[in-house]
């Protein structure tokens, strides 16, 4: 039998630079990882990714392929947009697809492939209206945006870096395993 394959999305946030951690332990739950990163993720130097493409077995992508190339990420069983920045959902919501991350992210949701988003903000940028609007039209959508008490909740600008250790990537994880099966 073959391994679900998990597509984890990542955006330039904090978190970012701790994706090794949910990328090994998808990867030791038996899903097969393909990461992708948004071009900021990898210009601003959020990720290793040298280090997730060790633990994945394959290198991270940020671009789409050149006409021609021959595709190298398997078929999703699910999508795990973490951390997802608040440009990223509102792009999202917006229908925007001008990266490789997004134009994934919304094709996987028009082809019915379930997608976790795990977002990274401030509650600055929370406060602004297209944000709470995004985090609903996504839900709408079918993204289970895991964003509220219980799950994910805005910081105070300025305190992000504190919330690093306590980002609930194992509870994104678990989502994304329900949902895929």
């Amino acid at each position: 039998m073959t391994a679900s394959v998990l597509y984890v999305i990542a955006c330039a946030a904090g978190p970012a630079s701790d994706l090794q951690r949910l990328v090994g332990e998808a990867v030791d739950s038996g899903w097969d990882v393909c990461v992708i990163a948004t071009p900021t993720a990898i210009q601003g130097g959020f990720l290793d990714e040298d280090r997730l493409a060790q633990i994945s077995g394959r290198p991270v992508r940020s671009s789409w392929r050149r006409s021609g190339e021959e595709k190298s990420n398997p078929k999703a069983d699910a999508v795990l947009c973490a951390p997802m920045t608040m440009n990223t959902a509102n792009k999202l919501a917006a229908g925007i697809s001008d990266t490789y991350a997004l134009g994934l992210i919304i094709e996987m949701v028009g082809v019915g492939v379930p997608v976790v988003a795990l977002p990274f903000w401030s509650t600055a940028l929370d406060a602004h209206p297209s944000t709470r609007r995004s985090v609903a039209v996504l839900r709408e959508w079918g993204v289970r945006v895991l964003y509220g008490a219980g799950e994910w909740e805005p910081h105070e600008p300025g305190t992000g870096g504190e919330q690093l250790k306590a980002y609930p990537w194992s509870h994104a994880l678990h989502i994304a395993s329900e949902l895929a099966r």
